[in-house]
């Protein structure tokens, strides 16, 4: 009983990953599973598919570490968060597709809401900003679009969750119809002050409460699973989004503390302690974890599109074949050319928050190529997370505050894009030997509510460093580089 199952159900993919008891990885699977894109803007994802994923590739990593159900103690799960799910109570079937985090098709009625002036009412109470990134105003649509739903749900016979309160009712034989604090957050109809689901946007939006799962402590008892998917079943104690699990991971448990993860998006969090700090900066407030019913607070800013970038040069462009091209490449590309790939493929997030704008690209030449556009994707994630630190800056002034950041996600493995990020914000950057920090976050929450794990100061020490990248670039050739990022977003959000 000294293994931990850690669930990482992604974006573009499904992850199971045993730890053993010195947290180290013993063993991984990993399944992708395809994205649907039914109409500009819009992104869904099959619920079967996510399901199916996730128990497939749990079997194949307790059989590939050469595990027994009874050699696990816990399982912990994170996930993509915002995307939502709609399904009916007694047979667990999805009444429409996952509306992913990545959708743009509510902006319309966030436009609305700003308009009217009640999107101050939905930041005061939830830390967000009125905008489709987040679960509310996706179920409002699912409600409003599948006929027969919002009666339905009145009657409490349909159940809405993001991914984690799906699979833990898949998981449990519809048992445990429940969350953590770190997703709720994350929906838009969560008061972060007072701890509860709000009747005030839920009557906004026109939604049932009683479709709203129970929300508890990101270590907790979830529920067990059902004895015929593993063998025997398997209690449930760990649950964080993935951007909070990664928090978590990296082990920034102190205020001033900041991570930044590079995954499809790339998402950057500022611990602020036990203050629920008000962002002038347009970045949102959030609760990091909730341990014993006290919620640590974080302030959060969102890329919508890092890793995604890469995807495109492969799937959309065709330019490479793998991922890890992009950097030959880039180190090939000309130096004369500023090329500057602004990527809102579906929009730009922090600070901007733009639904409507979309992608372009600025500088080319005839000798432009593969070479310029892989550089120029790297460097945009870069241009971003800058963007989303000065706004952080900016609202919690202090000398602590992103003195260093700590890094993790496939792209952090890149050590061009890292240096680029060093140099751009003219700032250090950490990456720690483990990069599954988010999976080892979700690892962490159900061990250590297991007895297996140590407790928080003890993980904290656990965390060890594998490259610290310091910036080479020249002031001023970082002042004229971003400068040009922030002309070609302003052009950008101006056509």
């Amino acid at each position: 009983m000294s293994h931990i199952l850690a669930i990482d159900q992604g974006t573009t993919s499904s992850r199971a990953i045993i730890f053993d008891a010195d947290m180290q990885v013993k063993a991984v699977s990993q399944e992708e599973f395809p994205q649907h894109f039914p109409d500009s803007g819009w992104v869904e994802h099959d619920p079967d598919d996510l399901w199916s994923t996730t128990a497939g590739t749990c079997r194949a990593v307790i059989e590939r570490a050469g595990l027994r159900p009874g050699d696990i103690a816990a399982i912990g799960i994170t996930n993509q968060r915002e995307t939502t799910l709609v399904w009916d109570k007694t047979t667990a079937k999805p009444i429409y597709n996952a509306i992913v985090w990545q959708d743009r098709r509510t902006a319309e009625f966030c436009r609305g809401l700003r308009k009217s002036g009640k999107d101050t009412q939905i930041t005061e109470r939830t830390g967000l900003l009125a905008d489709p990134y987040f679960s509310g105003t996706k179920l409002k649509w699912i409600l409003d679009h599948v006929d027969g739903s919002r009666e339905r749900a009145a009657k409490g016979e349909l159940l809405f969750g993001t991914v984690d309160s799906y699979l833990i009712w898949k998981l449990t034989g519809g048992e445990s119809h429940v969350t953590d604090a770190t997703n709720a957050a994350r929906t838009m109809l969560y008061d972060i002050h007072k701890g509860r689901w709000s009747s005030t946007i839920c009557d906004l939006f026109d939604i049932p409460m009683e479709m709203l799962p129970e929300v508890k402590d990101s270590a907790a008892d979830f529920g067990m699973t059902r004895a015929d998917l593993f063998g025997s079943p398997l209690p449930i104690l760990g649950v964080a989004g993935d951007q909070q699990a990664a928090t978590i991971g990296q082990a920034c448990f102190e205020p001033g503390m900041l991570k930044s993860t590079y995954g499809t998006g790339c998402f950057a969090l500022l611990n602020t302690g036990s203050e629920a700090v008000t962002s002038k900066n347009r970045l949102l407030t959030t609760i990091a974890y909730q341990f014993d019913g006290k919620p640590t607070y974080a302030l959060e800013g969102s890329i919508f599109v890092a890793g995604a970038v890469v995807q495109w040069l492969r799937d959309g462009l065709k330019m490479i074949r793998d991922a890890p091209e992009t950097q030959p490449l880039a180190e090939k590309a000309d130096e004369n050319q500023d090329v500057i790939l602004v990527p809102a493929f579906v929009g730009l997030g922090a600070p901007y928050w733009d639904a409507d704008c979309r992608g372009a690209v600025y500088g080319l030449t005839r000798n432009s190529g593969p070479a310029e556009f892989a550089k120029a994707a790297l460097e945009s994630v870069g241009y971003q997370t800058r963007d989303l630190l000065e706004a952080m800056h900016a609202d919690w002034q202090s000398d602590a505050a992103g003195a260093t950041l700590r890094v993790d996600g496939g792209m952090s493995a890149s050590d061009w894009s890292m240096q680029f990020l060093s140099d751009i914000l003219g700032a250090a950057v950490d990456r720690p030997k483990v990069l599954e920090t988010t999976a080892l976050g979700a690892a962490w929450l159900a061990g250590q509510r297991a007895g297996v794990y140590p407790d928080m100061q003890g993980f904290a020490e656990t965390w060890a460093l594998d490259q610290t990248f310091e910036p080479k670039m020249s002031d001023e050739e970082r002042d004229r580089k971003y400068a040009a990022w922030k002309r070609a977003v302003k052009a950008t959000m101006s056509v």
